[in-house]
């Protein structure tokens, strides 16, 4: 008997708790670089670069295991509108954890100045170096992570109404981290 997959694989699972928890993180160590010039600012922006690229490399992976293992369906008794946002928000949110990285590491490029990961390797740049095009992207990724946040917010929201208020299983798909992975029946 052919099944339906009623939740995201263990690895999928695991890559979004993983992301969450990391994405967080670089939200407010973002915060904490925008509002403040202290010698704290170096020790911030040392971890926001290793991190803003290991998010990347997790969007990345995410994406093709995405790609690979695809997601399980949607409620049926779920309107086309929601079906719409749910699906929009995904692309959205792969937009995002792979474009600010990017974005990033090409304004740090067009600023002349290294990405450096952990270990001391320094990653190459990618865009030519000008102070219009730096400028350029620093505003990007500055209003981008306002963008992103708002996102983060309208993810919660609407996991918290599918659990809350539906509990249509939405939620419980990506909300256990277990190795079994339930399996409905066919219709």
């Amino acid at each position: 008997m052919i099944g339906v997959r009623r939740r995201f694989t263990a690895l999928q699972r695991v890559l979004h708790w993983l992301m969450a928890v990391c994405i967080l993180v670089m939200l407010f160590i973002g915060v904490g670089m925008a509002s403040t010039v202290m010698p704290k600012y170096l020790t911030l922006v040392s971890i926001h670069k290793p991190l803003g690229i290991a998010i990347l490399v997790l969007a990345l992976v995410r994406l093709a295991v995405r790609l690979r293992y695809g997601a399980p369906s949607l409620p049926v008794d779920l309107s086309e509108p929601m079906k719409l946002a749910a699906h929009l928000s995904h692309y959205a949110f792969y937009v995002v954890m792979i474009g600010m990285p990017l974005i990033g590491w090409g304004m740090l490029s067009a600023a002349a100045y290294p990405v450096v990961l952990f270990g001391g390797v320094r990653l190459p740049a990618i865009l030519p170096q000008s102070d219009s095009l730096h400028a350029l992207l620093w505003n990007a990724h500055f209003y981008l992570a306002f963008a992103f946040f708002a996102l983060i917010l309208l993810h919660v929201a609407a996991a918290l109404f599918h659990a809350l208020v539906r509990r249509d299983g939405v939620f419980e798909a990506m909300a256990s981290v277990s190795i079994h992975d339930e399996v409905a029946p066919a219709e």
